[in-house]
């Protein structure tokens, strides 16, 4: 099938904001003053948002579940000498997360409507761009346009959290920025030497390029050294608590809720085909580090003191079961870590939507300072539960429904790997429902907090769609299953079959 969905859900965003930007100089240009190009900024850049998530639901409906391959291709020739092509095309695994990149871009948009008072053009502009660069990640099948847009990406975040985080905005931005650029440029050898092979960058051609185990082993490493640092894996995941404190309540959002998903979905989309002997070799070393991501980020989260540092942490817990799933090689595991990919992505997004709703009013995120604060924002206050027992895994929310599965998975590949992964649903409740307990119950702590005023229609909107989102993902999770299962299977036959020479 094909057609221009997978460019418009790349574009749409990238040109709405590049117009935004042009329209805001113009009229500043003409003298008009920036607080007179508030309203309109934020309408128009609403519209951008909307617009772009429409493009992307006909790759939904119109999708084949019961086909395996890539679905609604795109081919152009780009750089002709090297053979680099502009390639889309995405499967069961990837489609998904491009609605959910769309989806979040608009609660972004709505979450920044009255908060952002300087820039606000720049700021909606840079999460549109943004949105649309990794839209590029999830469907490129060349390498090099692959590389384009996972490095590109990191610049608007870069931005966001320079300009519009806190006090130590520069010291977080440039430990994001460094970390993930030094991880990438590894990947970037390994696609030259792939392409030196192969004569080609079509990440296809490279599924069944035969390589030696000892080359497969260099190329595994190389991928990891990328994904790692992205998802973020124990040892290299100090940046991102920096990054969350710092960064506005959008940039956490977006950062929690997809670009976290840009490692793992390499891992997927590259590591395991590409080089499936080496990932097998190579599994019991990410099982170890996606345990101890697991578990021993579980209890670092449990002594945090600031809320956005605890689910900070707590989204390197729940990612290290992504990759626990990847790694174990059944269809559960594997289709759960895909499933506990796209229900952190609205949980995550929701916590941090809720600690920014009370950021807003008393500028804290000490847990200390909070207390009772059900007796002034009630309507918020029985959000925010849901979404703390999604976070903890509790069953009919979505948090259980990946666990669940990466869990059994992992029992059935060994029953400790699967005991010690279940350690999470303790930790998750400990650590999720403790913060809860001091922030929201009790009696009132402070003037402040006996002053704090309940949400309002707009944030009722974002947190109560994203509740929605919850709620249908953990009682109804077929539809989600259904479209990655074809997709899966023909991965993991991939994987167990090999391309030794």
């Amino acid at each position: 099938m094909s057609s221009h969905l997978l460019s418009l859900s790349i574009w749409v965003p990238i040109l709405g904001a590049l117009l935004m930007f042009a329209v805001a100089r113009v009229m500043t240009i003409f003298g008009v003053k920036e607080a007179s190009l508030v309203q309109p900024t934020r309408w128009m850049s609403l519209l951008v948002a909307v617009a772009g998530f429409l493009v992307t639901i006909p790759l939904f409906t119109s999708f084949d579940n019961a086909q395996a391959g890539m679905q609604f291709v795109e081919q152009a020739p780009w750089v002709g000498p090297f053979r680099i092509q502009y390639l889309l095309g995405v499967d069961g695994i990837s489609m998904l997360f491009i609605l959910l990149n769309a989806f979040i871009t608009v609660l972004v948009v709505l979450a920044g409507w009255e908060v952002i008072k300087e820039k606000q053009a720049q700021y909606m502009g840079a999460f549109l761009i943004m949105s649309g660069l990794m839209n590029g990640i999830f469907c490129a099948l060349d390498a090099v346009l692959f590389y384009t847009f996972f490095e590109a990406s990191l610049i608007p975040m870069y931005l966001i959290i320079g300009i519009w985080g806190g006090p130590n905005r520069v010291y977080a931005a440039f430990k994001f920025f460094l970390y993930t650029l030094l991880g990438s440029l590894l990947m970037l050898v390994a696609f030259v030497y792939l392409f030196s092979q192969s004569g080609s960058f079509n990440i296809l051609d490279w599924h069944r390029l035969p390589l030696d185990i000892g080359v497969q082993k260099l190329i595994f490493i190389a991928f990891l050294l990328s994904f790692a640092v992205k998802v973020p894996m124990w040892p290299v995941h100090t940046w991102l608590p920096d990054a969350h404190v710092e960064a506005p309540t959008g940039g956490s959002v977006v950062l929690a809720a997809i670009a976290l998903k840009l490692g793992a979905y390499g891992f997927v989309r590259l590591s395991l085909p590409i080089v499936p002997d080496a990932s097998q070799a190579l599994a019991p070393m990410m099982i170890g580090l996606s345990l101890i991501a697991v578990i021993y980020i579980g209890f670092v989260a449990l002594v945090q003191s600031d809320m956005k540092k605890l689910v900070a942490y707590s989204s390197i817990s729940h990612m290290g079961f992504v990759t626990l799933g990847f790694f174990i090689f059944n269809p559960l595991g594997v289709e759960g870590a895909l499933v506990q990919m796209l229900s952190h992505g609205f949980v995550s997004a929701a916590m941090f939507l809720c600690i920014g709703v009370m950021y807003d009013r008393l500028h804290s995120r000490q847990i200390a300072d909070y207390g009772g604060v059900v007796n002034t924002m009630p309507k918020f206050a029985a959000l925010f539960l849901l979404f703390a027992m999604a976070n903890s895994g509790l069953p009919a929310t979505s948090g259980f429904v990946g666990e669940f599965m990466v869990v059994l998975g992992a029992v059935q590949f060994n029953f400790w790997t699967g005991f010690a992964a279940a350690t999470t649903l303790i930790l998750g409740a400990a650590y999720t429902l403790w913060m809860y307990k001091r922030v929201v119950f009790g009696d009132v702590a402070n003037d402040h907090v006996k002053e704090l005023t309940d949400i309002n229609c707009r944030e009722f909107l974002v947190l109560g769609t994203l509740a929605i989102c919850v709620l249908a993902m953990g009682l109804y999770p077929f539809p989600f299953t259904d479209v990655m299962h074809a997709s899966v299977d023909s991965l993991l036959k991939h994987v167990a079959a090999g391309k030794l020479m």
